[in-house]
């Protein structure tokens, strides 16, 4: 309802810009627990066998997850994320039931009806456990 730009930021590694990150929100206030969308346009070439990875070793790193429940979410991404060029966007939205949608610009890839994953998924960016608080402060506002 109502999405409006709540924050964006750039995610580095070692120097390499990785993609810029833009979250939207009902008004731009998000809450995790209401709907939103995270936007990440990749500024490097990604498989998407490489960002459902990357998304679970981040999971993992969080707890609280068996490795069991990590497998099968790492095969539901695998399936979802596409490979990415530069300039290409995948988003993430939170539904209001809790599940995580994903599209490739305005096509919808799939989606994930795990409110568990949900949350540990964003929490990767939008977490207190995140490991980049300065992006995470820059999407939600160091007041949150």
């Amino acid at each position: 309802p109502s999405p409006e730009l709540g924050g964006k930021g750039r995610m580095t590694f070692l120097g390499f810009k990785v993609f810029d990150a833009e979250l939207y929100a009902p008004e731009g206030n998000y809450s995790p627990a209401a709907p939103f969308a995270l936007k990440l346009t990749y500024l490097r070439s990604f498989k998407g066998k490489q960002i459902a990875e990357s998304s679970v070793k981040e999971i993992r790193r969080l707890g609280g997850v068996s490795d069991a429940q990590l497998a099968k979410w790492q095969a539901q991404m695998e399936a979802i994320f596409p490979s990415v060029t530069p300039g290409q966007s995948i988003t993430g939205v939170r539904t209001g039931s809790g599940h995580a949608e994903f599209y490739l610009g305005n096509r919808k890839l799939g989606t994930i009806t795990d409110p568990a994953f949900t949350k540990k998924f964003f929490s990767i960016w939008l977490g207190g456990n995140t490991r980049n608080p300065q992006l995470r402060a820059k999407l939600v506002g160091s007041g949150s």
